[in-house]
């Protein structure tokens, strides 16, 4: 990125935020502390109303407000490409704000650029294999609305997935994707305690006008780590070949919560698992493309399944 894009780029920032420091600049454009301070002070020269304070950060004048910025042909890019896969991926509330959006930043793009578009769209196509749950989906955009904005939500929930459904009220507080599904973290006012919801069983929901108050302590991470502590959800280290990588994180149950790539290519990744057996099954499905870490008894688990799948192919050829 050369300077001018980085200084565009950097008020852009700034009148994204209330308040940044100069160490968050620095680590979102992948520069030193030093050249942060340069930045700003040429911005400065260059009249834009920029406001330090000391111990707490920069921020922009109040009422200021950079002209509209154009977008290069690589950005208007990323964009539509975003656009597409969000099509495939998304429920219908985020597909349809994505599509205003879209149509808003394409309003205001020179004909030559929409005409790279145009090219573009006809070019390209993104397709991704559904998991045929559609019918059950939700939206999630009122769902994560009602967490920002603290409204409650009336649940119908099929709790254990046996069909019983209670009604209940809960206070939205997080929204997490792990075990391959979207999961609603909430102060239960029926269990008076916080409680995890899987979102692929919701019978119903609505959202109510009353908004709550309280939780200002709540972490979902720690939460999280909570229900680890306890055993709900065990942490799993695996170690994935680059031959099969690109397959594993598209098959992932859950969203990484680390990755770290090893000089011979393959990659370490920590995840989150409800089931250590289902994930032990799985895993086996990539042979000696990949090595369980820890815990130990996911490595136990992955042994005894590989052995009794030998032992049925061994029977098998006794009796030719």
């Amino acid at each position: 990125m050369n300077r001018i894009d980085r200084l565009t780029g950097m008020i852009l920032l700034l009148q994204g935020q209330r308040v940044i420091t100069a160490e968050q600049i620095a680590e979102h454009f992948e520069i030193s502390v030093r050249t942060v301070y340069r930045d700003l002070a040429a911005l400065g020269e260059a009249g834009v109303p920029i406001i330090a304070e000391a111990g707490i950060g920069y921020s922009l004048m109040r009422g200021y407000h950079m002209p509209p910025v154009m977008f290069t042909e690589e950005e208007a890019a990323a964009l539509f490409m975003s656009g597409e896969v969000t099509e495939q991926v998304a429920d219908d509330s985020l597909k349809q704000s994505l599509r205003s959006a879209l149509l808003k930043i394409k309003s205001v793009l020179p004909q030559e650029k929409r005409d790279y578009l145009g090219r573009l769209k006809n070019a390209i196509g993104v397709r991704f294999r559904r998991s045929g749950n559609e019918a059950r989906e939700l939206s999630l955009m009122p769902i994560q609305d009602a967490v920002v904005r603290r409204r409650c939500l009336s649940l119908r929930y099929d709790a254990a997935g046996k069909g019983k459904i209670s009604t209940r009220v809960v206070e939205p507080l997080g929204l997490v994707f792990y075990s391959r599904q979207w999961h609603l973290i909430a102060w239960c006012r029926l269990r008076k305690d916080f409680r995890d919801f899987r979102l692929d069983r919701f019978e119903g929901w609505e959202v109510l006008e009353e908004f709550y108050e309280g939780h200002a302590g709540f972490s979902v991470k720690v939460f999280l780590q909570e229900k680890i502590d306890s055993d709900e959800l065990s942490p799993a280290r695996i170690r994935v070949s680059r031959e099969v990588f690109d397959r594993f994180r598209s098959e992932m149950p859950c969203t990484a919560m680390e990755e770290q790539r090893r000089a011979d290519g393959s990659v370490e990744v920590e995840i989150l698992t409800c089931s250590q057996p289902w994930l032990a099954s799985w895993l086996l499905s990539f042979g000696t493309e990949v090595k369980a870490l820890d815990p130990p008894e996911l490595r136990e688990a992955l042994r005894e399944a590989a052995m009794a799948v030998a032992a049925r192919y061994a029977e098998d050829l006794a009796g030719v």
